[in-house]
């Protein structure tokens, strides 16, 4: 899983805030790695001269092998917690889509073996 962090001119890019957004993403999302193909984060402060106004913002992107891309973005007073809360909402959004998928497999797998069910029940009669 590959994990580009990009930040604007605001934040001061460092080896140590990389290393918690990588720290961060791998606790949270590490589980769908094999489906991840990439990783963009986004980082920003959109108020750097009020600091109390929650302008640390995180925006994650995620690249689904096969799939859209998904997105999920965070506004908070610290950095850190913003990151941390991306990730968990990036975490929701990958169990949801999942989810959704392998309940259309069920349902995909589920309708023959009722239609052939039926058929058989048809021709028993």
């Amino acid at each position: 899983m590959q994990i580009n962090v990009n930040t604007n001119s605001s934040i001061s890019g460092s080896q140590g805030l990389e290393e918690h957004v990588e720290t961060v993403l791998r606790s949270s999302i590490e589980r769908f790695e094999e489906h991840i193909t990439r990783v963009e984060v986004h980082l920003s402060n959109e108020n750097k001269e009020k600091h109390a106004d929650g302008g640390n913002s995180c925006t994650i992107e995620v690249r689904v092998r096969g799939h859209q891309p998904i997105v999920v973005h965070e506004h908070s007073d610290d950095l850190r917690q913003s990151i941390k809360n991306a990730g968990s909402k990036m975490a929701r959004a990958l169990d949801s889509m999942f989810g959704r998928l392998q309940d259309k497999g069920r349902h995909g797998i589920a309708a023959p073996a009722v239609d052939a069910l039926a058929d058989k029940h048809l021709t028993d009669s």
